[in-house]
């Protein structure tokens, strides 16, 4: 398979905070920003396999700000890392405020998805190309965060051995 470049399947989509996806006092929910950070990550994953995908981890989740009804949310995700069938995807949220055009950095979360053959099975997707420094930058980076999920994920075994002992 040629490898691909995070260009070629990032993806920018948005969603108006309408009265149903806040609280009483106009804050936005945070299942609902959730929601959208995993089908835009979806979306990268899906354009980069070009098949099914399955979340399998939300590797972390970063309330920085509230975000309110009326605002924009901007959901920015691009690949930063490949496995065999694995994808790791970085999402970054923003809130315009329309009235004001002021924009904030309310979230950022990372994601992991598991390519599907037709048969569910995990299944092969290209390589990621990288071709920039911010390309080669979020690869390191997202390199550390699998091995510290490859540690947590032993210690929880090791925990879950523990206690059936």
């Amino acid at each position: 398979m040629e490898p691909k470049s995070a260009k070629d399947t990032e993806v920018i989509m948005t969603h108006l905070v309408l009265p149903q996806d806040a609280n009483p006092a106009g804050n936005l929910h945070g299942g609902v920003i959730l929601k959208h950070i995993d089908t835009t990550a979806g979306v990268v994953a899906k354009r980069h396999s070009r098949g099914n995908v399955v979340t399998a981890s939300i590797d972390r989740m970063s309330f920085r700000q509230p975000a309110y009804m009326g605002e924009l949310l901007i959901f920015k995700a691009s690949l930063n890392h490949v496995g065999r069938s694995s994808m790791e995807i970085g999402v970054r949220v923003e809130a315009e405020n329309l009235r004001t055009g002021e924009v904030r950095h309310t979230n950022s979360a990372y994601l992991t998805f598991v390519a599907l053959s037709d048969e569910g099975k995990p299944t092969p997707v290209a390589p990621l190309k990288l071709d920039t420094d911010t390309a080669r930058r979020r690869h390191r980076e997202a390199e550390q965060r699998r091995a510290n999920r490859q540690r947590e994920r032993a210690l929880e075994e090791g925990w879950a051995s523990a206690q059936k002992e």
